[in-house]
């Protein structure tokens, strides 16, 4: 039941995407909505992944972080997609040069290719091996938060408030590392 109910509120931004660009069609420019919707699915979800070790001694969803990660990583794909596809029309002349010339491209490409590595590592022969590699996401979250406000072109409240939700995370993660290790 708690799967179904993750599997639910995670595809629920997926179904509101579909329903405002096919059945109500009320979008004016739909690839700049599709980044934003998948932009920000992609975000708050490994922002999620990466919650779920900080709150698991009060709410252990740890066994689910690896369907949240690799739902996240849906998401990160649509978003790249739509670059491809919707965006540069597989010219990759054009995706090439517009990840060179734009920092938030480039810097949205390298936060792709660490939550790709974290996807493809995801198994569990692979995580033994790359676990220690995984601490990676923390990066790439940054560099999303980066990628976000560039293309934004402004900082408003909300990115306000999501960096500083990155610094409290990054804190206690860091926090909870050094106990760890005193523990050891």
């Amino acid at each position: 039941m708690k799967r179904l109910f993750l599997y639910l509120i995670s595809l629920a931004p997926l179904v509101y995407l579909l329903t405002k660009l096919f059945i109500i069609d009320d979008v004016n420019d739909p690839i700049k909505y599709i980044y934003t919707i998948t932009g920000a699915a992609a975000t708050v979800i490994v922002f999620f992944s990466i919650i779920i070790s900080l709150i698991k001694d009060k709410i252990n969803l740890m066994k689910y972080r690896k369907e949240i990660g690799l739902l996240g990583f849906f998401y990160t794909l649509l978003h790249l997609l739509n670059f491809i596809i919707l965006d540069a029309q597989f010219d990759f002349n054009f995706v090439i040069k517009e990840t060179l010339d734009k920092p938030f491209i480039y810097l949205g490409m390298i936060a792709f290719f660490i939550i790709l590595f974290m996807a493809i590592t995801s198994t569990k022969k692979l995580y033994k091996k790359y676990n220690r590699y995984h601490k990676l996401v923390y990066l790439s979250l940054i560099l999303i938060t980066i990628h976000w406000i560039m293309a934004q072109k402004a900082i408003n409240i909300l990115q306000f408030t999501y960096i500083l939700a990155i610094l409290v995370i990054g804190y206690y993660k860091l926090f909870q590392q050094i106990i760890n290790a005193t523990r050891s």
